[in-house]
């Protein structure tokens, strides 16, 4: 499944949903792979993806954050215009070298009645698993998941330069950095090293936004923003790959 497969539409109630409606659409191959958050999500994705993941892990429901702060992205696809001022304040963040990407936009494109065309543009970044494959490859522990944040970090030194968790990140969302006093693997980790340790509150993307389609925050903080649009009513929830088994950590909304 490529990014953006996922077939998305909305229900009065994924809880209140009728079995004769499950059984339609199990006749059609599909499963039900979103989670309530209080508002109306029902995705849908091939059984036999479900399946291997357990689709009930999509989204972690309220109250059950893994962690204390449970930083997030959620990103509001439709009001991404492209302008790449994201990217521009990334490079600028965290140093990175004109080959390299902690973060890319993805532009589709759907054909409608007539000649008329129907442009998204999708934000893509490290997706800071819960279950990252990255960290299960790694030899050398180079890549890990922080027990406090749940970000997954890179350790330099160890790195080796392998390229495993290049080769098996679902999201494509990793470069080698040769630049001399790096020499090892780089990605996204939501500018922990270059601004949350150092006292600020979001992410060097989030605040170039101009349109609010980067959204960071603490989904364990039922006050903060990132909690309240995923907790809105009517709000449909979706993620990238989630037949990866990654569980991402990444949410992609409608609102």
């Amino acid at each position: 499944m490529k990014m953006n497969d996922l077939e998305k539409v909305k229900s009065e109630d994924l809880s209140g949903l009728r079995s004769s409606e499950r059984r339609k659409f199990l006749g059609l191959g599909l499963a039900i792979t979103g989670m309530y958050l209080g508002g109306t999500v029902l995705s849908l994705t091939p059984v036999k993806s479900a399946e291997a993941i357990g689709f009930e892990n999509v989204v972690p429901v309220s109250g059950k954050y893994p962690y204390a702060p449970h930083y997030t992205m959620v990103l509001r696809e439709h009001l991404c215009i492209d302008c790449e001022r994201c990217m521009e304040a990334c490079v600028a963040a965290n140093h990175v070298p004109e080959y390299g990407s902690r973060t890319t936009i993805l532009e589709t494109q759907r054909p409608l009645e007539g000649h008329a065309v129907q442009t998204t543009f999708t934000p893509v970044l490290c997706n800071q698993c819960n279950n990252p494959p990255c960290v299960r490859v790694c030899p050398t522990s180079a890549t890990f998941k922080d027990e406090k944040t749940g970000i997954v970090r890179m350790i330099n030194d160890l790195c080796i330069g392998c390229k495993a968790c290049m080769a098996a990140c679902p999201y494509d969302a990793r470069y080698f950095n040769e630049e001399p006093d790096v020499r090892a693997v780089d990605k996204c980790d939501f500018c922990w090293e270059s601004r949350l340790s150092k006292g600020e509150t979001t992410t060097a993307c989030a605040e170039a936004c101009p349109t609010g389609c980067r959204v960071f925050g603490d989904l364990a903080d039922e006050t903060s923003d990132v909690y309240v649009l995923l907790h809105a009513p009517e709000t449909t929830i979706w993620v990238l790959r989630p037949e990866s088994g990654a569980l991402p950590n990444v949410y992609y909304i409608n609102k």
